[in-house]
């Protein structure tokens, strides 16, 4: 079968391309991390002079992204940032325990104390962040005074959260497997999960708990333990983000 062939890397083509695919890039990013809301409009002249490129790459990148799933266009509205339905959240978290569980597996044998000590430091990170812990000056832990919907900056407790499971996932020493969790991650907005904690202090617990049992397992060289609370944490989060969506999106996101 005849194949077209791809462009040259500096040719105009090549260069138009690589243009489009930084540009889907950054505008992922920033929907990613919160910068760019779900719901919000993307509009080509905003997002051209936000990332210094003209209204051509951005109209691509948009086409792309609404490939992807990540943005859709709504009448009278033109393209948003899409809101993923709760039936969408539940199945690829189903796939992320699946693969996460794994990652436990694989990763059980290749534990340092080192690693063990990382992991539970992350957890404590995120503990003490959930408990509101304040600096010197009096004022709220770094990252805690700004809304994770508009920061571009992921929080403390999300910073450590990904930090505890990248982690994992680096000692599993399977990067295929990796950038698959990554992929799944990605589908959706990493700040929402950030709001999900923050609005239910007994799932902040709960995903404390869930991690220090992950790490016992993992200490304990029990790889069935260490995947069986790998898929039950998971699957709790999806669960948890899916009843937010399914509250929220309706009022907050659609107007």
């Amino acid at each position: 079968m005849d194949t077209a062939p791809l462009p040259d890397a500096d040719s105009p083509a090549g260069k138009g391309k690589a243009l489009v695919d930084d540009t889907a890039a950054a505008i992922r990013a920033r929907i990613l991390s919160g910068e760019i809301p779900i719901g919000a409009q993307l509009r080509q002249v905003e997002l051209a002079e936000m990332l210094g490129v003209s209204r051509t790459p951005v109209r691509e990148a948009l086409r792309q992204l609404q490939a992807g799933g990540l943005i859709e266009v709504l009448p009278n509205r033109g393209a948003v940032v899409r809101v993923p339905a709760p039936w969408e959240v539940r199945e690829a978290y189903e796939i992320r325990a699946e693969l996460e569980g794994l990652a436990c597996v694989r990763a059980v044998h290749a534990v340092t104390p080192d690693v063990l000590r990382e992991l539970r430091e992350a957890n404590e990170t995120v503990r003490a962040v959930s408990r509101g812990v304040r600096d010197a000056s009096g004022g709220p832990a770094p990252g805690e005074g700004s809304s994770p919907a508009t920061s571009p900056s992921a929080s403390p407790s999300t910073t450590a959260n990904d930090c505890f499971h990248t982690l994992i996932h680096t000692v599993a020493g399977n990067r295929r497997l990796a950038r698959a969790i990554k992929d799944v991650n990605e589908a959706f907005p990493r700040n929402v999960s950030a709001l999900v904690l923050q609005d239910n202090p007994r799932h902040r617990e709960d995903n404390i708990r869930e991690h220090e049992r992950i790490v016992e397992a993992l200490a304990a060289e029990d790889a069935e333990r260490a995947r069986s609370e790998m898929k039950a944490h998971v699957i709790s989060a999806g669960e948890q983000l899916a009843r937010w969506y399914e509250q929220r999106s309706a009022t907050v996101f659609r107007g």
